[in-house]
């Protein structure tokens, strides 16, 4: 076999085209998230977004949620930033799901067994983090109508952001919490036991194991509302925490450690 043909026939196996896609899609919410920020403030990307003023005046739209609009309203322009949201910070922590269906794929594939497309695994999944988005977005259509939000997303009053702190660290150390991390981490138990070829159940096994992640993620999603929704920084740094606890060899010290700075934290804003 030629050189050129062995590279084509590594860059075109499915699973280059299944990270691709992905990867795509993590990018293209982080980029609307970056205008989204710089939309709330336009000092955000050194003013580079003034070099877009049509795509950053469209997002602002999308991302400003307005008390007058009711409650049902502003939940609707509220779900759009919460699935980005979701498909920037939760997509990567995907990787162990699909890196075990792509596996049972090709094997299966190559024993003339028929398969779903990864894609319909990715969409169950994903649906169920579009839940916790639906339900985020009337939360903070919600806290918006009562004016306990500052205009850059956060939550106004240091009391409740600290708890808030507090409640995602604890729930590091909870056996729900651990429960939830090992079918993230371990994601062939579960598809083994419940496999199914037809796309129905592949979806119902996506949604399952989003199910999980969102068990295990839910309390770091929350605390967004106590640093900003749009601060990017610590939504990388909570996207980063949540792909590390679901692919380290051991994660039980990150979690942990993760869990004390919360609490820490939490307590000095409070006391503050």
């Amino acid at each position: 076999m030629s050189l050129e043909n062995g590279l084509r026939r590594i860059v075109w196996r499915p699973q280059f085209a299944v990270w691709g896609a992905v990867g795509l899609l993590a990018g293209a919410a982080w980029v609307y998230l970056a205008f989204a920020a710089a939309a709330l403030d336009p000092a955000f990307m050194g003013g580079a977004a003034s070099l877009f003023p049509d795509w950053t005046a469209m997002v602002a739209a999308l991302c400003r949620v307005d008390p007058a609009a009711g409650v049902a309203g502003a939940a609707a322009t509220g779900f759009v930033m919460w699935a980005a949201m979701c498909l920037a910070m939760m997509l990567p922590a995907a990787a162990p799901m699909m890196a075990s269906y792509l596996d049972i794929a090709e094997a299966a594939r190559a024993k003339g067994m028929r398969v779903a497309p990864p894609a319909v695994l990715l969409a169950g999944y994903l649906a169920a983090w579009f839940a916790f988005a639906a339900v985020c977005a009337v939360l903070q259509a919600v806290l918006a109508a009562r004016l306990m939000l500052t205009p850059d997303i956060r939550l106004a009053a240091p009391q409740i952001a600290g708890g808030l702190l507090m409640l995602a660290g604890l729930y590091q150390f909870t056996p729900l919490k651990s429960a939830c991390l090992v079918k993230c981490r371990r994601p062939m138990t579960v598809f083994m036991g419940g496999w199914r070829d037809d796309a129905g159940g592949i979806f119902k096994l996506g949604l399952a194991q989003g199910a999980y992640c969102v068990g295990c993620c839910w309390a770091l999603m929350l605390a967004m509302f106590a640093v900003g929704l749009m601060n990017l920084a610590w939504m990388a740094a909570f996207a980063a925490i949540m792909v590390l606890e679901k692919t380290l060899g051991d994660p039980r010290y990150l979690k942990w450690g993760v869990g004390a700075c919360l609490v820490a934290t939490g307590a000095a804003a409070i006391l503050a």
